[in-house]
């Protein structure tokens, strides 16, 4: 009975994302899993037959997952037919969603790359439990949704005891992330041993930085901190230091791409990768996606090649162009993010803040204050505001310090983009720093 509700919900995946496209209502990235799961609730479990044994593999955590993801579905393309929640929609309804498109009776898929939310990580695995985790980071995120940082992390820990064969893969560098290996055989580690810039956006920022405590509750002490959380530490009182990474990166951070080198201890071998992503944070995300690709075997010539063609989607340091323009897109939606991504800003592009406070968003805004936002207080053209919390953001902005005749304040996101856009000059660039709602609206639109 449960093998024919699962076939009958195929079949109407197929039927319903038709309706969907011939009427134009959805993106089509979570309604179809939200009805399969209503027609089978154990759809996911029978789904987990069609990925190849050992090949199904997570990624999650508070930064970083889309990017990390797909990154590695793009590398793991090569070696046969994958599946992959390519637009972020990363709880059941969403991952249910990418597998009810793409499964194809007596076929399964090479590899499996989903995207995972934290909270939702420990209720996908009572129904598909995969073999690999990638974690990526720990921030303070949506405070209304996530709670503080212990919860997001119990989340994530949870998952991980419901999955005893599960192979980790955790950011050595990320303190709170590698607790998730204590008493685990089956862990590596991947982190930074040095990060060098070459922009004229350096390192530094005003961003609060959380302060953790060592297991014996005194606090860690940094030989070197990338940013926020993130870098060697190590306990004076008990001894804990950072893990010794099996892929250790060596970055060179320029102002639109990443030189990166990572030494693989098992191997001996060195690599080498240019990567076209801006900022340190996305060279986290590269680190953390070619350190799984090398953990899968795959070899170094395909991952150089596709690292090197692989270009960011939805929001994430996405490239696109409008009436002319040259315009870059990044998510914001915390301090840490937030601030990582303004370091790499143009000051000499129109910029654009676009930001909601739906329930996906985050009810909460007061991120907005914690973020550096100071980083822009030189910027040269227009700084617009736009979307629900549009006279919020201007107003965090004049406590930045930025000129108040240089703020404008357009609620409407479409008329926030033509303004931006208004310049007969097609080679001024455009910068646009949506939340995730304000995002999934700009997608959508044509120009």
């Amino acid at each position: 009975m449960k093998k024919l509700r699962f076939y009958t919900a195929l079949i109407a995946a197929r039927f319903i994302y038709l309706a969907i496209k011939l009427l134009n209502k959805s993106s089509g990235t979570s309604f179809v899993g939200m009805s399969v799961l209503k027609i089978c609730p154990d759809f996911l479990t029978f789904c987990r037959k069609y990925v190849k044994s050992g090949h199904a593999v997570n990624v999650t955590g508070t930064n970083g997952k889309t990017t990390t993801a797909g990154l590695l579905a793009h590398i793991l393309e090569k070696e046969g037919n994958i599946l992959h929640n390519v637009k972020g929609a990363n709880m059941l309804t969403g991952i249910a969603n990418a597998f009810a498109l793409k499964i194809t009776p007596f076929k399964k898929f090479e590899y499996a790359v989903l995207e995972s939310d934290e909270a939702y990580l420990t209720k996908l695995y009572d129904y598909f439990k995969a073999d690999n985790l990638v974690v990526t980071n720990l921030f303070r995120d949506q405070l209304d949704r996530y709670g503080e940082l212990a919860t997001t992390a119990g989340f994530i820990q949870n998952a991980i005891d419901k999955n005893e064969n599960l192979s980790l893969l955790l950011n050595a560098d990320d303190p709170l992330v590698t607790t998730f290996g204590k008493n685990r055989g089956n862990v590596k580690y991947f982190g930074f041993e040095e990060v060098e810039f070459f922009s004229d956006k350096q390192a530094s920022s005003n961003a609060p930085t959380e302060v953790f405590n060592c297991t014996c509750n005194h606090p860690l002490q940094y030989d070197r901190q990338f940013f926020a959380q993130e870098g060697h530490y190590h306990c004076k009182n008990c001894g804990y230091k950072r893990p010794e990474p099996d892929y250790k990166g060596y970055a060179k951070i320029y102002s639109d791409y990443t030189e990166l080198k990572i030494f693989e201890a098992e191997s001996g071998n060195t690599y080498e990768f240019k990567v076209n992503l801006v900022g340190l944070y996305n060279a986290y995300n590269a680190l953390g996606a070619i350190s799984q690709a090398l953990k899968f075997g795959i070899k170094y010539d395909t991952i150089k090649e596709t690292v090197l063609s692989y270009k960011s989607i939805f929001g994430r340091a996405e490239r696109r162009v409008i009436k002319g323009h040259p315009t870059l897109i990044q998510l914001i939606k915390n301090p840490t993010g937030a601030s990582e991504v303004l370091k790499t800003v143009d000051l000499s592009s129109n910029i654009l803040i676009a930001i909601n406070d739906n329930y996906a968003d985050g009810r909460d805004i007061s991120w907005l204050w914690d973020s550096d936002f100071e980083q822009l207080r030189d910027a040269r053209k227009l700084v617009i505001t736009t979307g629900i919390r549009a006279k919020d953001m201007a107003l965090r902005l004049k406590y930045a310090g930025i000129p108040q005749e240089k703020i404008i304040v357009e609620e409407d996101i479409r008329r926030a983009i033509e303004l931006a856009s208004n310049d007969e000059n097609t080679e001024q660039k455009i910068t646009i720093l949506p939340s995730y709602t304000a995002l999934l609206e700009i997608t959508k639109m044509k120009f």
